[in-house]
């Protein structure tokens, strides 16, 4: 598969979704390209914006076994990973949902803190254990996930080291007046749209296996790791906004995050080649749920995307090679 045919694949992916889904290319872009990084997406937004249809109808566009969890606060580990069951005197393992190639976490926040810790060595390690038993997951394996903001009820704030596992935390948008007109005209009828299988799952392995293949210089990855830097008070490369609001700053997971994805956003645009323009356009998605931010950050209306783009202010692109 060349760059031209990459970007031809995801093109077809993303038209096919967009049977469904009214506008938010952005929005399923960011999605795709997490997807092709083998990383887990989390998406933020009010109920009713489509997250949960978004997810599914990717699930569709893909020959790949699909598996959903509707995380409530009564759920329980063992809804998500398995159970062993005893049957003619022996153990048995019953697999859970999370034995999936696309896995959707809907509403995550809305379990226990017990149960959401169920979903991190999956998402880690890619495997569960129960029993003292390893029990390996399938690849490739995705975990897609949902959640309100924290302000609504019923809902629990995920563990800062479970925030660290997703890839990217994409911001869930509110229609324009026009797409809000398109989405009543589609879901008000008795037509139904259809999604069409598009991409198998030994045509993703191989277009995975390409992002890690995409070459990457030297100064891009030490622009990365000045990026994740600039996002801790204590150092040097910080700007003002992050010594005042940030109280931790991202894990090297993040710079890890900009760098797949910045891989993924070239192959998308049919280059074989990183750029720092990719680097950038991926931070926000990578860095945002990695910062913890202090209590004046509320109090004076400042969020992490005010902040991630001050850090990227404060460092652009390199143009010249180290």
């Amino acid at each position: 598969m060349t760059p031209e045919t990459f970007a031809e694949q995801v093109e077809t992916i993303e038209a096919e979704i967009g049977n469904v889904i009214v506008g938010q290319r952005e929005l399923v872009r960011a999605v795709l390209l997490g997807l092709l990084c083998e990383g887990h997406v989390l998406l933020e937004g009010v109920p009713g914006l489509g997250k949960t249809l978004l997810l599914r109808t990717l699930g569709e566009a893909l020959s790949v076994e699909f598996g959903r969890v509707q995380f409530t606060p009564d759920l329980m580990p063992a809804d998500i990973v398995g159970t062993n069951v005893l049957s003619d005197g022996q153990f048995t393992f019953h697999r859970g949902p999370v034995f999936a190639n696309v896995v959707l976490a809907d509403e995550v926040n809305r379990a226990t803190p017990k149960t959401q810790s169920a979903l991190l060595e999956a998402m880690q390690e890619r495997r569960v254990t129960l029993g003292g038993t390893t029990h390996s997951l399938p690849r490739p394996f995705f975990v897609m996930a949902t959640q309100n903001p924290l302000e609504m009820e019923g809902t629990y704030p995920l563990p800062e080291a479970q925030l660290d596992r997703f890839l990217f935390k994409v911001l869930v948008p509110f229609p324009t007046a026009d797409e809000l007109v398109d989405i009543l005209q589609r879901t008000t009828t008795t037509e139904v749209p259809s999604v069409a299988s598009l991409a198998d799952a030994s045509i993703l392995q191989e277009m995975l296996g390409m992002v890690r293949e995409v070459p990457a210089a030297t100064h891009l990855l030490r622009y990365a790791s000045t990026l994740v830097a600039a996002t801790h008070p204590e150092m040097a490369e910080s700007p003002e906004g992050v010594r005042k609001y940030v109280r931790f700053g991202a894990s090297p997971r993040g710079a890890q995050a900009m760098i797949l994805g910045g891989k993924a956003r070239a192959l998308t645009e049919g280059r074989l080649n990183l750029a720092g323009e990719d680097v950038r356009a991926i931070a926000p998605l990578a860095l945002r749920h990695r910062l913890v931010l202090g209590y004046e950050a509320a109090a004076d209306g400042v969020s992490a995307d005010d902040l991630i783009a001050e850090v990227l202010e404060a460092h652009p692109a390199p143009t010249v090679v180290d």
